[in-house]
């Protein structure tokens, strides 16, 4: 308990040394690395369940019908597809992220704030 207010603390007053000399703190380059690790398996991670899931439904149906190899490569083909669209989607959102904060900072830049 102690630690985190301690922490807190430390925080609350590099933000006002920050704010005395008019710089953003910035954040610290071992964050921009650990978001860059969650992204990538985050992205890993979705194209993975993406052939999972298709196998689960491929197999289920193949066993149900009968059919031994044809809904299993269809399903997990389309699970693929499935995958790679949500990683694209992720890494749009993660773009845009990025393309609306140069924005933002260089809209301060120019009217000097």
């Amino acid at each position: 308990m102690d630690e985190d207010a301690d922490r807190a603390r430390l925080e609350a007053l590099e933000k006002r040394i920050a704010a005395a000399k008019g710089i953003e703190p910035e954040t610290a380059h071992q964050e921009n690395d650990y978001s860059q690790a969650q992204l990538a398996w985050r992205m890993v991670i979705e194209l993975v369940a993406g052939i999972v899931i298709g196998f689960g439904i491929g197999y289920g149906l193949d066993t149900l019908f009968g059919t031994k190899p044809v809904f299993l490569v269809l399903f997990i083909l389309a699970g693929f597809a499935a995958g790679v669209k949500t990683m694209l989607r992720s890494a749009r959102e993660v773009q845009e992220r990025r393309s609306a904060a140069d924005a933002g900072q260089n809209g301060e830049a120019k009217h000097g704030g």
